[in-house]
């Protein structure tokens, strides 16, 4: 399988990697049948991500994408997080193995998860997150594996 150079940075180098305490936000997803979690934490302050630090169990991809996808949040409005798709965070990444893109699929869902959990704490309407589901893996029978 071929990795780009950024993905091996990130995988290496990992940006944002930790925990933040009291955190505005944390948002975790996970995929069942890989294995993948990620924990994202926002601090947010007047509507600005001030900082975002992430937890990732999984592989490579994972881990990069996960740096990614802070790297592009940090700093931003609610607003501009919210714009964050997975095709963005595997772009920025050089792309991604194909097998591979669930990875930053669950990037973008751990993001909008920690949205979800902090306007859900500070009883404040984000009108994008209305009816969003998080895809919940556990739940699409991949038992018979």
């Amino acid at each position: 399988m071929e990795y780009s150079d950024k993905v091996m940075e990130h995988f290496m180098n990992p940006r944002n990697m930790g925990s933040i305490e009291n955190a505005s936000g944390v948002g975790e997803v996970g995929n069942a049948k890989c294995g993948d979690i990620m924990k994202i934490y926002l601090d947010i302050e007047d509507d600005i991500i001030k900082d975002v630090k992430f937890k990732t169990f999984g592989c490579g991809s994972a881990i990069a994408s996960s740096s990614m996808a802070t790297e592009m949040i940090k700093g931003k409005s609610i607003h501009e997080a919210l714009q964050l798709t997975n095709k963005a965070v595997a772009e920025a990444l050089d792309g991604l193995p194909p097998v591979k893109m669930h990875c930053s699929v669950l990037a973008e869902q751990a993001v909008k998860a920690a949205l979800i959990d902090y306007a859900e704490k500070h009883n404040i309407h984000i009108p994008e997150l209305d009816g969003y589901e998080i895809d919940d893996a556990h739940d699409h029978g991949h038992e018979e594996e």
